[in-house]
């Protein structure tokens, strides 16, 4: 009996051994005097969110997490109760270890226990932090002119510093991720001089099409974990919206898609890229071109089939949206406006066509007499436009459009600043202009051609209107003599003043 009983207790004694093991796969505390009472969360980066990991209560200037499994190796960051990120830490070495960190989170307050991998992290941060301190101070006295050479060589010193610190790390701590990631994150080394045999003859040009096309070369794009990094988001965000930022549509398209042509075969990685690039490209409503950007990678991307997580509810709102803009990216012919002007007539023989008028270009004004946004514009465009007028070279109409529900009020705001614009507006019109030309508020500003295509279909400030057709006549020669002839010899109605009225 007392044998049975010993080995009964031997076994207990295990299993709860087992147990505790079980419990313990990873125990993560953070210390600090700043820490208060609340929930505190400890999460991975994914884009520009955060994936919770796990969630406990502070107790006495102490957090500590358990988990039952181990965590994934990678980035992670520590949350407040507001769930406002604290800090990035590492899971890399070791799943037990403590953070004790300083009231400001300093890189160079952290002090760490259990984990070499976190004391190297924040030892090479608290470096850069040094190197950024250090650079402030030499550009501070680079202002000096009597001191600008002497700045001038402690910059180039404090730079070989900092990129030999950077190697040595990299050298001596290839095996942890973080060294990893900089490794793969750092950028990348353009030549200063063109290569023999090349085409190209201006360096910066050079440079700049080089930066492009090796942006990624350091990115293991296979590797789905850095999917859960603040590198890998950062690096895609200014890829997309500041590298590309300064392209045409097709320029932007061609980049755009030599990175998911990378991907294309991975459906991770390729969904991590597309989904957070097409709903920016889709809603901006300032970058010349970006609309164009998001119809063509819907069609090359989802509507050809190379998405398989998308449903068939997706493809079809995809076709919807695509079909949508369509009608109002540049290239397109802008679909004529017929809208009756401040008499209201509803005799659609009274109304304006946006079309068959004698100038040159013709900008669709949509705004609304109770935006303060539209009405500051409005008023410089009224500068604009007599400026144009008296000087007998007004190369645009402004077919305005009021872009209110409440007609009375409009048609008061019209006569009393006196808008010497053609002035369109109420329920009597042809077709649905907010469809037609993709109009989500005001102001919007869209311009045509002689032809009537749309060339631009974002808000220009007043100021840049006239460089803008400059330089497009520049790039379409072709335009420069054109008349709208053609919507007049099909007989088109002519704007025409309706008798006692302000357009």
């Amino acid at each position: 009996m007392k044998l049975r009983n010993t080995i009964s207790f031997v076994m207990l004694a295990c299993m709860m051994a087992t147990t505790q093991t079980a419990k313990a796969q990873y125990r993560i505390t953070f210390n600090s005097t700043s820490i208060t009472d609340g929930t505190y969360y400890i999460g991975q980066h994914f884009r520009d969110k955060y994936i919770i990991s796990d969630s406990t209560k502070a107790n006495q200037n102490s957090i500590t997490f358990n988990g039952k499994k181990k965590l994934e190796r990678g980035v992670y960051v520590l949350l407040d109760s507001k769930k406002t990120k604290m800090f990035d830490f590492m899971v890399d070495d070791s799943q037990q270890f403590g953070i004790t960190f300083d009231e400001k989170k300093s890189n160079a307050g952290m002090k760490i226990k259990g984990s070499k991998a976190n004391e190297l992290m924040f030892k090479y941060m608290a470096k850069q932090d040094w190197g950024r301190e250090q650079a402030k101070v030499i550009n501070e006295k680079m202002k000096d002119a009597s001191k600008k050479d002497e700045a001038k060589k402690e910059m180039d010193a404090l730079s070989d510093e900092m990129k030999g610190y950077e190697k040595d790390y990299i050298q001596a701590n290839k095996q942890y991720k973080f060294t990893q990631l900089i490794e793969m994150f750092s950028t990348i080394d353009v030549p200063q001089a063109i290569p023999a045999g090349s085409s190209d003859t201006n360096l910066r040009d050079w440079q700049v099409k080089y930066y492009r096309r090796h942006y990624w070369d350091n990115v293991n794009l296979k590797d789905h974990s850095l999917i859960y990094t603040p590198q890998l988001f950062d690096k895609m965000n200014i890829y997309f919206f500041n590298v590309l930022f300064y392209q045409d549509a097709d320029t932007t398209t061609k980049y755009a898609e030599k990175l998911l042509d990378k991907v294309v075969n991975d459906s991770v990685m390729l969904r991590y890229f597309i989904e957070f690039a097409l709903p920016k490209y889709e809603r901006d409503t300032k970058h010349i071109g970006w609309d164009q950007v998001f119809v063509n990678l819907v069609k090359d991307y989802y509507l050809a089939g190379k998405c398989p997580w998308a449903t068939k509810a997706d493809l079809y709102n995809k076709q919807q949206t695509v079909d949508f803009l369509s009608q109002s990216l540049i290239g397109a012919m802008g679909q004529e406006l017929i809208m009756a002007d401040t008499n209201q007539s509803d005799n659609p023989a009274d109304w304006i066509s946006s079309h068959a008028l004698p100038q040159k270009y013709v900008m669709l004004w949509f705004w609304d007499p109770d935006c303060n946004h539209c009405k500051k514009q409005t008023a410089e465009l009224i500068t604009l436009y007599d400026s144009l007028t008296a000087a007998n070279n007004k190369v645009f109409e402004v077919y305005a459009v009021g872009y209110e529900s409440d007609v009375k009020k409009w048609i008061k705001y019209v006569r009393d600043h006196k808008l010497p614009f053609i002035n369109v507006g109420g329920p009597n019109v042809n077709i649905d202009y907010q469809e037609a030309y993709n109009v989500h508020g005001a102001p919007t500003m869209i311009l045509l051609n002689a032809d009537r295509q749309i060339i631009m279909n974002k808000t220009l400030a007043t100021k840049n209107v006239l460089p803008f057709i400059e330089q497009y006549e520049k790039e379409h020669p072709e335009q420069a003599n054109r008349t709208p002839s053609k919507w007049q010899l099909e007989g088109i109605r002519r704007a025409k003043p309706q008798p006692n009225a302000s357009h």
